[in-house]
């Protein structure tokens, strides 16, 4: 038995291996390859990075345990099938469009910045003893933290340059969607101050829902 962040610690690895790999075995033609290793290995090897900064994230995060049937499904869903666009990028022949550049890199890196601040924030919070995290960055979107998450994976399916890679970030969002409805029950019967906080917020994409 394991924890499920060590089993996505696991699956993290094998995606940065199967980046390697691709570049070993297919190598660099174009700007869309390179582009892509950058960000996906960045981002695999931060996540992993981060529990070194930040130890209360291995507390707070991901502490159920998983027999070998979880540490078989985290490795295939998020070491494989997520890696899903990073082989369509590096079999793509065509050259990456200064759009898809333009798209790509904030998307990236925004999401990034919105999700790890949000991450930091809420640990930082319990970590003091607060209960619901209602300001700062998760005073607008009660889920940022996805909608960080998501913006990432949409742009490894930007840089990929297929309409089957945006089935990696599809997928995200519908677990997303079923994490939502749950925590918003679960939070509505914790915290006391939670329903104004949603009158106030939308779940996961500003000004919209």
């Amino acid at each position: 038995m394991v924890s499920q962040l060590t089993a996505i610690n696991i699956a993290k690895m094998i995606t940065i291996a199967i980046v390697i790999g691709l570049i070993a075995i297919v190598g660099i033609s174009d700007q869309r390859q390179i582009l892509y290793a950058c960000m996906h290995i960045s981002y695999c090897v931060w996540w992993l990075v981060e529990q070194r900064i930040y130890p209360e994230r291995r507390t707070f995060l991901f502490q159920e345990k998983v027999g070998p049937i979880g540490l078989i499904s985290a490795i295939l869903i998020i070491g494989v099938f997520y890696s899903l666009p990073a082989f369509l990028a590096f079999f793509n022949p065509n050259p990456l469009t200064i759009a898809a550049t333009a798209t790509a890199i904030p998307l990236f890196y925004f999401g990034s910045l919105i999700n790890t601040s949000a991450d930091v924030q809420k640990m930082t919070a319990k970590t003091l003893g607060r209960d619901l995290v209602s300001d700062g960055i998760w005073s607008k979107i009660r889920h940022v933290n996805y909608s960080g998450d998501l913006m990432r994976y949409l742009s490894f399916a930007v840089v990929a340059g297929s309409a089957w890679a945006f089935l990696v970030p599809l997928s995200i969002a519908a677990l997303y969607l079923q994490r939502i409805g749950e925590k918003e029950t679960s939070m509505g019967a914790k915290y006391p101050d939670f329903a104004a906080y949603r009158q106030r917020t939308t779940r996961l994409i500003p000004w919209v829902w």
